[in-house]
């Protein structure tokens, strides 16, 4: 009988698969399997390394997802694997691959991306649009890649000059206007109108407002912070009053949620935001109903209608939001999860609130990143815009 032994090439993917194993909570099956083609052994002992060094979730699962696509951009380019540290003229031909202007290239076809390059990476599934990147993104993988060669002990040459000029000058080029991440934001009106879209009884319901109103309350907490929320975060506050002004006015329940490690908190700086009213209400019916008494808080229900012990993931968080603004005859194209976010940020500047207390909320380390949804919210209500009507 033939005993048909493994190919080298095959016995390493496998190799690197059961590397990646340690990171399954991070990388989904599907995923691990294709970046362990791709990655070489020292890419799966840094991102192990990391994983070790207690780096957050969804930052090494950025990471993983970077490197993996510039593995795959590197063979397709040069037909090599990364070299570390990266050179800076192969850091300049990554930007010059990604962003460019595209009236140019209709005159010039070997301006930009190559397209033998292109092609290469549709058919790994890693490319879907024909035109120039997003800079946000080639920003972001610029800085994962200079992230990784920091852990790995090296110096690159991601400050250089040149590299730095030519960032500038290819995003003047390539006029791609930024995109937010939800077309809409939540705002109050459209948060009641997915409310009323899980007003049933249905264990599904109470999950789906109290995650709503959990996420919006909060600050707009992002879906990674949502789909990681555990009961030990919560703790219960004295009662507030309704009116801040009037402290014998009817008390409010009040609930801090203690942040730990998120994109802009460490887990030991004890960063919390507060939950007062309704919201907490609806969140300790919903643990109530579900039973949940540690661990988190939530999580997957079956179509019987019976709890998953496991906590739910940011991609669920994201699909819940959508298929309640289905159900409430909305767009879901027009709203991700991201727009609670925005939307809590946009409904504090229509009701006059300050910024800095705001932030205070929504956890935002940038004045610049959180003004940009509030000051759009003061633009359509003030008058500068209101001189003709």
């Amino acid at each position: 009988m033939d005993v048909r032994l493994p190919k080298p090439a095959d016995d390493l993917k496998l190799r690197r698969a059961e590397a990646l194993d340690a990171l399954d909570s991070v990388l989904p099956f599907d995923r691990r399997d294709h970046l362990a083609e791709l990655l070489t052994d020292n890419d799966v002992e840094t991102l192990r390394h990391l994983a070790k060094e207690g780096i957050g979730e969804n930052s090494l699962r950025a990471l993983a997802s970077d490197l993996g696509y510039l593995e795959a951009w590197s063979l397709a380019a040069t037909g090599k694997p990364l070299p570390w540290p990266a050179p800076e003229a192969l850091l300049i031909k990554f930007v010059a691959h990604h962003l460019w202007d595209p009236a140019r290239r209709e005159t010039d076809l070997a301006h930009g991306m190559p397209q033998d390059v292109a092609v290469g990476l549709k058919e790994q599934g890693l490319l879907r649009s024909d035109g120039p990147h997003a800079p946000a993104t080639v920003r972001r993988r610029l800085s994962s890649w200079s992230t990784l060669t920091k852990w790995r002990g090296l110096k690159g040459r991601f400050n250089a000059p040149g590299l730095q000029s030519a960032i500038k000058l290819a995003v003047r080029a390539s006029a791609r206007p930024r995109g937010r991440k939800s077309r809409k934001a939540v705002t109050a009106d459209v948060l009641v109108t997915l409310l009323k879209a899980c007003a049933g009884d249905r264990l599904v319901d109470v999950r789906d407002r109290a995650l709503l109103l959990t996420a919006f309350a909060s600050g707009g907490r992002r879906r990674s912070e949502v789909a990681g929320l555990r009961v030990e975060q919560l703790r219960d506050e004295d009662p507030v009053p309704v009116d801040p002004k009037d402290p014998d006015s009817e008390k409010l329940p009040c609930l801090s949620i203690h942040l730990g490690r998120t994109k802009t908190t460490q887990a030991d700086t004890d960063a919390f935001v507060l939950l007062i009213g309704r919201p907490v209400s609806t969140m300790k019916d919903w643990l109530a109903r579900a039973g949940i008494t540690e661990g988190a808080v939530f999580r997957g229900i079956d179509r019987w209608g019976n709890l998953e012990p496991r906590g739910l993931t940011p991609q669920a968080v994201n699909l819940i939001l959508k298929r309640r603004a289905a159900a409430a005859d909305l767009d879901p194209q027009l709203f991700s999860a991201h727009g609670l976010r925005a939307g809590y940020l946009t409904e504090t500047a229509r009701r006059g609130i300050p910024l800095v207390e705001a932030m205070q909320q929504s956890q935002h380390r940038s004045v610049q990143q959180a003004s940009r949804y509030y000051n759009d919210a003061e633009r359509q209500l003030g008058r500068a815009a209101r001189l003709i009507v």
